[in-house]
């Protein structure tokens, strides 16, 4: 004998509406306005280290608070990075260009350098910032690292920004 078919209820709709949203809005949970990271590679780190005045002159003019606002637009095309050792104050840097491909100013543009030792620990996350990238505009960047050059094994890369 056979059972007889269910009875769909108001219940066990509701309950399959409310697993099946769940569902949807779990799988939207990985998607992310943060930062997309780009490997670079340091091929020499070379230099010497930063001198006791050097090293207070880097720290004052280094950034390492990211701006919360700050996201992922698909306007913002990171051109080009490189690892290069500085004389001086400035030691070990990120640099290269962002530019702005769409139509529409953007007014905040954040790019953050993650370094790496050869372990693969991380070293720290430091940060340049520049205002108004009119469409079409390059902005050459240089973000100044605060760790060691010789202590730089990679970093990685990432160009966020936020809409005017």
């Amino acid at each position: 004998m056979t059972a007889p078919p269910e009875r769909t209820t108001r219940r066990r709709l509701l309950g399959t509406l409310g697993v099946g949203t769940a569902a949807v809005l779990g799988g939207c949970a990985g998607v992310s306005d943060g930062p997309t990271y780009v490997d670079g590679t340091v091929d020499d780190a070379g230099g010497g280290s930063r001198n006791a005045s050097e090293m207070a002159a880097a720290e004052a003019v280094a950034e390492r608070e990211v701006n919360d606002a700050a996201s992922h637009l698909e306007v913002l095309s990171l051109e080009e990075h490189e690892f290069v050792v500085e004389s001086g104050y400035k030691g070990p840097t990120v640099q290269g260009a962002v530019t702005n491909t769409g139509d529409d100013p953007v007014e905040v543009v954040e790019v953050r350098v993650r370094v790496y030792d050869d372990t693969g620990a991380q070293l720290g996350r430091y940060v340049a910032s520049t205002g108004d990238v009119a469409p079409g505009a390059t902005w050459r960047f240089e973000v100044i690292l605060l760790a060691s050059a010789e202590d730089i094994a990679d970093y990685d890369v990432a160009v966020l920004g936020v809409p005017d």
